[in-house]
């Protein structure tokens, strides 16, 4: 039994074991499931998936109802040894019963024991795996789900068709937590979750098993844009059809069921405040409020008014950010949260892009400015004699050569990765949007004469520029490629493909900062999206130091005067948050804040426009956020150097480690997990380089060899002699592809495919004029072996 691997165990006891308690191996039983991503980890320009989790068996008592979950270890290894990991998982899971096993039995570990009641853990018989309705019975006893009325809304099935997307395990928990909430009569639920992680599918599942299972007959959704409730009609709650409808033109059609509305179309002025009166207080039984930080909890709030009418109704408030100001609180009116899905989860499971920071210090902006006595600006306007500084460019003085700067370090950017890469400009006001985008087009005139709709404004005031949104955020579309905004595009703005977000705005408020980051983070694969990167000209990602702050970048980066802002491959008075955006309840047409507003005579703000200023960059760091989110300012090569002197003792420790590894790559995958990229370094010590040496060279400072010198060396020992004429020609054509392209490539059977080896004839003939498979395996791991001998 020693000799069984991990899966044998499973096959032969294991998993007899689950199906003689009465487990349905159909319906109830997943085995070897992955429920992470895998974080990217970014390297310079280099990115790549780190390691999934992956439970062996997960149980549910229905679908998408899991209740336990099994962690199997060969029969080398203790019964409790996957115990640990099994925790780490079921924590991850919300899952309460965990089981270990090495084949000989199990070691059970009851979440729903608490130590005054009994132990917690207890060892069982491999044939005394509990029965379904055993567990289900003990986890609705510990859920307080112990009536028929309240099994049958728990019990309730998911929306699941062939083709419809499978809950991630972070919505199963929203999902779960929630209609087990409300079937024990809590009727004021807030749930948070990142920017990106599907908070409208959740509510979809959330309000299709309510409904189904009626326990919630009228359903209100109340979202704050026209984009996004209409973008939910046609996507995630397109299954509920005919019994869905659209409050609009004020009028109150109560034939159905499902119903989705602006605030702004049920409030509005003093005289038609009656509109969401037109139902009785007692018609919808589940109200759902969409990013409910954006003011509906205000306690002055028209929308508050609407949550307080239907009072009697179950309300749930989804947000990204929670808001926690003097006048506004989400936790105050909804309570704790039931559940948060972070954005730094998000990123850690992979679910979420991870993001690089250029941060550009301008002289100005650091020293202020202040104008000579009598200075006139550009349109002959005398200039107040006072300091200016960061807080007032752009927004009471314009120094025009800062914004060409600006415009000059994003078009560096994008020329010297991706000219086409999709880019917000998120600006102080509409005037400075328009600025923007003046100076960005005349940093790239080339391609503005490619497309005139290479740059755009886009703001609430521009019909021309609202117009193209929909073709910035569609992946298919390549213009627009820049859009300069203020505050139209900060939120509900589902920009996909968004590879940098320029920062040229003032942000002190975490709620706005977060809903501008949530621009960037979706991953979209196919488009090669896979990180971010923020540029940040007003120092609002030192918001990252603070403790609300939940996601840290990958790499800080600033760079010195004349640097490009390509990050290297190695080495006050709060803002308007956005929170408020105006429509006209009839037209339903959106008014966002950055509409300039007219101030009555005598107040309006005097703005000055100087265009010869002189204004430079300033600074340089480079920092990274390690594999624990600690921000630690090194370069590529000391981080890598510090990461193997805590994975090794020694040097002799890692030889042994490398010399007893059946394949490198193996280790050379754990040190990508740890965030080192082999090619990355390459591109510091130099491309010919055997990864051996590139690690030994940092670490430990040992002078490297080239792989054509490590070649040279194994070919002059001839140990080859004991083959045959043609035999030794194959292993001086297989030491030959080690000089060329490294050792992954020999140690796989593939190398039989690739020229010149397989000149020497087909895969099998190679490997009979080597003595068979087993001797062809000998001699990949011998010649491995000669290739790092001492």
């Amino acid at each position: 039994m020693k000799t069984l691997s991990e899966r044998d165990i499973c096959t032969q006891f294991i998993t007899p074991s689950i199906q003689k308690a009465g487990w349905d191996f159909q319906s109830q039983v997943r085995e070897e499931v992955t429920f992470t991503a895998g974080r990217i980890i970014v390297r310079g320009k280099l990115y790549k998936r780190g390691k999934c989790k992956r439970a062996d068996y997960i149980l549910y008592y229905k679908p998408n109802l899991p209740i336990a979950i099994v962690e199997a270890k060969d029969n080398k290894h203790s019964i409790g040894d996957g115990m640990q990991q099994a925790l780490e998982y079921s924590e991850m899971l919300n899952i309460p019963f965990v089981f270990s096993s090495n084949g000989d039995g199990l070691l059970f570990h009851d979440g729903t024991i608490d130590s005054k009641n009994g132990k917690i853990e207890s060892e069982l018989s491999i044939d005394e795996f509990p029965s379904p309705k055993e567990l289900w019975k003990k986890y609705c006893a510990w859920k307080g789900i112990e009536t028929e009325e309240k099994k049958k809304i728990v019990e309730q099935d998911y929306y699941f068709e062939d083709n419809h997307k499978i809950p991630r395990y972070y919505q199963l928990n929203a999902i779960n937590k929630t209609i087990e909430a409300i079937a024990n009569h809590q009727d004021r639920i807030l749930l948070v979750m990142a920017t990106g992680t599907g908070k409208t599918y959740t509510a979809f599942q959330i309000i299709w098993r309510l409904w189904k299972s009626k326990a919630k007959k009228r359903i209100l959704y109340l979202a704050d844009r026209n984009i996004l409730i209409d973008q939910t009609i046609t996507n995630d709650f397109k299954p509920f059809k005919g019994a869905m409808t659209k409050i609009k033109n004020r009028q109150a059609n109560k034939a159905y069921e499902i119903y989705l509305s602006l605030y702004q179309a049920v409030t509005g002025t003093e005289e038609e405040k009656n509109i969401y009166k037109q139902f009785s207080p007692d018609f919808f039984d589940l109200v759902i409020v969409d990013e409910c930080h954006r003011g509906s909890a205000a306690e002055n709030s028209a929308w508050r008014e609407v949550l307080e009418y239907f009072s009697s109704a179950t309300q749930i408030g989804l947000t990204a950010t929670p808001k926690e100001t003097v006048d506004v609180s989400n936790i105050h009116y909804f309570g704790e949260p039931l559940y948060t899905y972070s954005l730094k989860q998000g990123i850690d499971d992979g679910f979420l892009a991870p993001y690089k920071v250029v941060r550009i210090d301008l002289d100005k902006d650091l020293s202020g400015w202040r104008p000579p006595k009598g200075k006139l600006d550009k349109y002959g306007n005398e200039i107040v004699d006072r300091i200016y500084n960061q807080k007032d460019f752009d927004k009471s003085l314009v120094l025009d050569k800062r914004t060409e700067l600006v415009a000059q370090k994003i078009t560096d950017f994008l020329q010297g990765t991706d000219p086409y890469a999709k880019t917000i400009v998120f600006c102080t006001d509409i005037d400075h949007a328009e600025r923007m985008r003046q100076a960005l087009v005349n940093e790239n005139p080339e391609l503005v004469a490619e497309n005139r709709k290479y740059v755009m404004r886009i703001t609430g005031d521009n019909d021309e520029g609202k117009a193209e949104l929909d073709n910035f955020i569609d992946p298919e579309q390549r213009y627009p490629v820049i859009a300069t905004t203020s505050k139209l595009m900060s939120t509900g703005v589902d920009a996909q493909t968004c590879k940098l977000i320029v920062l040229d705005q003032r942000i002190q408020s975490m709620t706005e900062f977060k809903q501008i980051i949530g621009r960037g983070t979706r991953i979209r694969e196919e488009y090669g999206k896979f990180y971010f990167t923020i540029m940040d000209f007003k120092k609002a990602t030192e918001l990252f130091a603070d403790k609300d702050f939940d996601g840290d970048p990958v790499q800080i980066y600033k760079p010195k005067p004349g640097e490009p802002p390509i990050p290297p491959d190695v080495d006050e008075e709060e803002t308007n948050n956005g929170d408020d955006v105006f429509v006209d309840p009839d037209t339903e047409t959106e008014f966002p804040p950055d509409i300039n507003i007219d101030f009555p005579p005598g107040k309006a703000q005097k703005k000055y426009y100087v265009n010869d200023v002189p204004v430079s960059v300033v600074a340089e760091r480079v920092q990274y956020y390690d594999k624990d989110g600690k921000l630690i300012t090194e370069s590529l090569k000391d981080y890598t150097k510090k990461t193997l002197h805590k994975e090794f003792k020694s040097l002799d420790d890692f030889l042994v480690k490398w010399t007893s590894a059946e394949k490198k790559e193996a280790i050379i995958k754990e040190l990508e997990e740890h965030g080192i990229f082999l090619e990355a370094l390459e591109e510091n010590v130099g491309k010919n380089y055997d990864p051996f040496d590139l690690i030994c060279h940092i670490a430990w400072g040992e002078p490297p060899l080239t792989r054509k010198e490590r070649a040279q060396r194994i070919k002059k020992r001839n140990y080859f002699t004991k083959y045959g004429e043609q035999a030794q020609a194959v292993i001086n054509a297989l030491i030959d592809k080690y000089a060329d392209d490294g050792i992954l490539n020999i140690e796989s059977n593939k190398v039989l495919y690739l020229k010149p080896i397989s000149e020497y004839g087909t895969p099998m003939e190679i490997v009979q004029l080597i003595g068979g498979k087993e001797k062809f395996e000998e001699l990949l791991h011998e010649i491995s072996n000669d290739l790092y001998a001492a």
